[in-house]
């Protein structure tokens, strides 16, 4: 029969686990699936940084890779893993069918890219002022 003082480390190992699963394991999962969503969803178009930290645009998407223009008639072939971020559009791993239809928090009339500051973006990425700010 253990003692009173075996339960009781079995017990703090137990608990010691269970606090490291929810603080450290359990988010780096949900890193990774949403790194993973972000790798699986590139397109042709989306502006992405490298992991060297090199700015580009999708020009063309292989099974393995993408081809990033990073200057005018300058394109780098670059290993999907390698791409960092898009910079372009938000991707997230959606769990509710509701979600993946737009309209994530009941608002009417916001895209899921538009802005909140009341500023819209252009093409090339720059803020205006929209409706009567100057």
């Amino acid at each position: 029969m253990p003692s009173q003082g075996t339960l009781t480390i079995i017990l703090y190992f137990v608990v010691f686990f269970g606090i490291m699963y929810f603080l450290m394991i359990r988010p780096q999962q949900k890193q990774q699936k949403q790194r993973q969503a972000m790798l699986s969803s590139l397109r042709v178009k989306d502006k992405v940084i490298t992991s060297g930290g090199i700015y580009g645009k999708i020009t063309k998407i292989k099974e393995k890779s993408v081809m990033v223009q990073i200057a005018d008639k300058i394109e780098v072939e670059v290993t999907r893993a390698g791409i960092a971020s898009v910079e372009n559009r938000e991707i997230t791993v959606e769990k509710d069918k509701d979600k993946k239809n737009g309209n994530k928090d009941g608002k009417e009339g916001k895209g899921k890219n538009a802005p909140e500051s009341g500023k819209a973006e252009t093409d090339d990425g720059a803020a205006e002022p929209t409706s009567g700010e100057g």
